[in-house]
């Protein structure tokens, strides 16, 4: 049977809800050092202030925008946007992962696949479950309030980078956010049900 929410066909302009996780179950990110690292990927792709800073790495720039993220032992979740190009996304993915793995191996000093296949994708489908998505993703963590792996600070205004754009989502103030995180009465059923649907157990 075909792995859900697996997309073969992308469209665009659209969000996505994208997620990996580490072949069988194994850890994909061991310490803060492997965090920096698979940030600074998408920064050294996204990032125009990068870019135009390192010029002699001859980076491509990617036309994606990260709106969410959450960084996990041993998955994460993203919450991308592509504007023009329906494959886009996937190149992004693609360079990331692959660049990702490498790294990863040569510094553990281990063979194999790193992840558990090739990333997954859901298309968020109304601008309500965008912003949901939003606080699911940063309610990941049980210490979701000071967890710093994910974009939550960028939503809070308390962190910025080039790179990030919670303004894609961002229809209330920093304050109503934080209040919008904090009401979510049914945090633990809600992560299990979306666990189950992600197949992240």
């Amino acid at each position: 049977m075909p792995s859900r929410n697996i997309i073969k066909f992308y469209t665009s302009p659209a969000y996505y809800h994208v997620y990996n996780r580490g072949a069988g179950g194994q850890r994909i990110f061991m310490d803060s050092a492997d965090k920096r690292k698979f940030l600074s990927l998408f920064e050294q792709r996204l990032s125009d202030a990068y870019l135009a800073d390192h010029p002699e790495e001859q980076l491509r720039h990617f036309d994606v925008e990260v709106v969410a993220y959450c960084l996990m032992g041993n998955h994460f979740h993203l919450l991308l946007y592509q504007d023009a190009d329906p494959l886009e996304i996937s190149r992004l993915m693609q360079s990331v992962s692959t660049s990702y793995a490498m790294y990863f191996n040569k510094r553990h000093k281990r063979q194999g696949h790193l992840f558990q296949s090739i990333f997954r994708a859901s298309w968020i489908s109304s601008d309500s479950y965008l912003l949901h998505i939003s606080r699911y993703i940063h309610l990941n963590p049980q210490t979701w309030r000071t967890f710093y792996w994910s974009s939550l600070g960028h939503f809070l205004g308390t962190t910025q980078s080039d790179w990030v754009h919670p303004e894609r989502v961002l229809t209330m103030t920093t304050d109503q956010y934080r209040q919008f995180m904090e009401d979510y009465e049914d945090r633990a059923t809600v992560l299990k049900a979306i666990k189950d649907e992600l197949a992240l157990n």
